[in-house]
C-alpha cells in the first residue's frame, strides 16, 4: 500500500521542482498560478509616535520614507492591546482581546481560535512563521496545527541557552524556558538548583561568549538579547529569510516577528549616539497616576537609545526590502510592515508595562505593499490591527472570515472608509481570563476623538478614570476634554460600556 503523501510533504516537495512537473504526481492540485503571496513582517515594540515617517522630529526612518513612496501608508492604525500577546494575537486572529482572551504576558487564544487565525484562513497556502520573541512564539504555538513550517526560535541566534528547553518542550516554550534558566544558571545570581548542570552551563556560556567576542564591537551596548544571554543580530534574521525566499513552495504567506526596537535598546555602531546631542527637545508631560520612573533625564536617555534602534531595523527592512525587489517577488507578493504595539518615554511611563492607552503605545505603523503599486497613497482614517486580516483575504481572493471584528482596509474596500468609524484598544492584563472584565483599560477612537477608561485598578480608589482627548488638533494628548465635552464624552463612554457589556456577556 503506497502512502499518502501530506499536504505539507508535498508543497515542500513542490517548491524544488518546476509547478508543471511536480502537479501531475499528486491527484487534486489546486492551482497556485494567480494566487499572490503574503508576507507578514512585525517589528515588536515599534510606535508611530517615534518615526519621522509620521511626523516625528528625529528622522529615524529614512529608509521606510524612501519606501513609503509605493506604498498605502496608515497614518492613524491602532493595535489590539499595548503589549506583545494581545496585540500579536489581534493580529492574528482579526479580533480584540476581548474575544481571543490573550490577556496576560505569555497568554494563549481561547481554543476557539486555534483554527480561525491567518494561517487556518490560508489553508491552501504553505504558511510559515517566526518570531524572536517568546511571547509572540506563545501566541504562534497556539495555531501550529495550521502552520506548515513553525521555524524554531533559537534559529535566528547566536548562541541561545535556552535551546534545549525550546527545542525539547516547545509545547511549553515560554515556561520551560524560565525553568530551564532556574535549573542550570548560577553565575549571575550565585546559585541554581542543579550544581553539576550549571557548571555544564558555565562551559556552554565561555564557548558562546568567545563566538560572539568578534562581533561585539559592532554594538557598542552589547550584542542585542532576549532574556538575558539569548543573543541575535537582526542582519542574520533578513539575511535568512533572503536566502529562504527561492526555496518556499508557492503561494506562501509568511508571518515574521522580530525583537527590535523592544528593549533593551542596543543599536548597531553606525547609529550609535546618533541622537545622543541632538537639538530635538520633546514635549514634557505632566506624569501619571501609574507612573514608573520619575527621573526625566533618564527617560530622555532611554528615548534616544530607543530612536537609535528603529534607525537599525529601518536599515534592516531595507535591505529586507531589496532581497524581495532582487527575487522579483513584488511583482506577486504583499508586504505588510507593522508592529504588534509601541512604546513610550514620557508621563514617568518607560516601554509599555502599563495600563494607560495613551498613542505612543498603541499607534503603530502599518504599510502595505501591494503587487506592481509604484505611487504613494496616505490614509488618515483610524484603522485596527483587526482590519489586516480581513483585508488580506479580500485582496488575494480568499474566502471572508467571518469570525473576525475588523474591516477591509481603505482603498481596497468596496465602499468608502467610514469615518464615524469606532476603532477600540483593549488592556485587561490583570483581569481573570475567563472573567468580565473588571480591572481594564478600555480607548475608543471615533472621528477627532479619543476617549479612555480605567477601571477597576487599586490606585483609583474605586473610582472611575474617564480622559478625552482631541488626538486631531492635539496630537500629544495634553488637553484632557472630559469635563469642558460633557456631551461627547458621555456618548463614547456608553458606547464603551455597551460594548464592554456585550463581549462580558458569555463570562457573567
Amino acid at each position: 500500500m503506497v502512502k499518502k503523501i501530506s499536504r505539507r510533504d508535498f508543497l515542500k516537495l513542490a517548491g524544488l521542482f518546476p509547478l508543471s512537473i511536480a502537479a501531475p504526481l499528486v491527484p487534486g492540485f489546486f492551482d497556485v498560478s494567480q494566487k499572490q503571496n503574503v508576507i507578514i513582517v512585525v517589528f515588536d515594540a515599534f510606535s508611530a509616535c517615534n518615526i519621522s515617517l509620521h511626523g516625528y522630529q528625529r528622522e529615524t526612518t529614512p529608509n521606510l520614507a524612501r519606501l513609503a513612496e509605493q506604498a498605502v501608508v496608515y497614518h492613524n492604525h491602532y493595535a489590539g492591546g499595548n503589549f506583545t500577546a494581545p496585540g500579536t494575537a489581534s493580529l492574528l486572529t482579526g479580533t480584540l482581546p476581548w474575544k481571543h482572551r490573550a490577556l496576560h504576558h505569555g497568554g494563549r487564544v481561547d481554543e476557539s481560535f486555534l483554527k480561525k487565525n491567518l494561517f487556518a484562513a490560508f489553508d491552501n497556502y504553505y504558511r510559515l512563521s517566526y518570531s524572536h520573541n517568546p511571547m509572540a512564539n506563545g501566541v504562534l504555538n497556539s495555531f501550529k496545527k495550521t502552520i506548515d513550517e513553525f521555524v524554531p526560535r533559537s534559529k535566528l541566534f547566536l548562541n541561545d541557552e535556552t535551546l534545549v528547553p525550546t527545542t525539547l518542550f516547545n509545547n511549553d516554550d515560554d515556561v520551560a524556558t524560565v525553568s530551564w534558566l532556574r535549573t542550570m544558571k548560577s553565575r549571575d545570581e550565585g546559585f541554581s538548583y542543579s550544581l553539576f548542570l550549571s557548571h555544564l552551563l558555565y562551559f556552554i556560556e565561555s564557548f558562546r561568549d568567545r563566538k560572539i567576542a568578534d562581533l561585539q564591537s559592532l554594538f557598542p551596548l552589547g550584542l542585542p538579547r532576549v532574556f538575558t544571554d539569548s543573543y541575535y543580530m537582526l542582519e542574520d534574521a533578513v539575511d535568512w529569510f533572503g536566502d529562504t525566499l527561492d526555496t518556499l513552495p508557492k503561494p506562501f504567506v509568511s508571518y515574521l516577528h522580530f525583537m527590535p526596537p523592544h528593549a533593551p535598546y542596543r543599536t548597531h555602531q553606525e547609529f550609535y549616539n546618533r541622537f545622543g546631542i541632538d537639538t530635538f527637545e520633546p514635549v514634557i508631560k505632566p506624569f501619571d497616576l501609574f507612573l514608573q520612573d520619575a527621573d526625566i533625564e533618564k527617560t530622555l536617555k532611554k528615548r534616544a537609545l530607543y530612536d537609535e534602534f528603529i534607525l537599525y531595523v529601518d536599515r534592516e527592512f531595507g535591505r529586507f526590502f531589496k532581497y524581495l525587489e532582487n527575487s522579483s517577488l513584488l511583482d506577486n507578493s504583499w508586504v505588510i510592515l507593522t508592529s504588534d504595539h509601541g512604546e513610550m518615554f514620557e508621563r514617568g511611563i518607560n516601554g509599555h508595562t502599563t495600563p494607560v492607552l495613551y498613542d505612543p503605545v498603541v499607534r503603530i505603523p502599518l504599510m502595505i505593499f501591494e503587487p506592481g503599486r509604484k505611487t504613494r497613497l496616505d490614509v488618515h482614517t483610524p484603522t485596527s490591527a483587526v482590519d489586516v486580516l480581513p483585508t488580506l483575504l479580500h485582496v488575494t481572493g480568499q474566502p471572508p472570515a467571518n469570525w473576525t471584528e475588523g474591516t477591509v482596509l481603505p482603498p481596497y474596500s468596496i465602499s468608502h472608509p467610514d469615518a464615524d468609524r469606532s476603532v477600540y484598544v483593549l488592556e485587561a492584563r490583570k483581569n481573570e481570563k475567563y472573567k468580565p472584565l473588571t480591572i481594564a483599560t478600555a480607548a475608543l477612537v471615533k472621528n477627532e476623538y479619543k476617549l479612555t477608561y480605567f477601571f477597576g485598578y487599586d490606585e483609583l480608589g474605586g473610582d472611575e478614570r474617564i480622559e478625552l482627548y482631541d488626538i486631531k488638533s492635539d496630537s500629544e494628548e495634553l488637553n484632557d476634554l472630559s469635563t469642558s465635552k460633557p456631551e461627547t464624552t458621555r456618548e463614547l463612554l456608553n458606547k464603551i460600556k455597551q460594548k464592554l457589556a456585550e463581549v462580558d456577556e458569555p463570562y457573567l
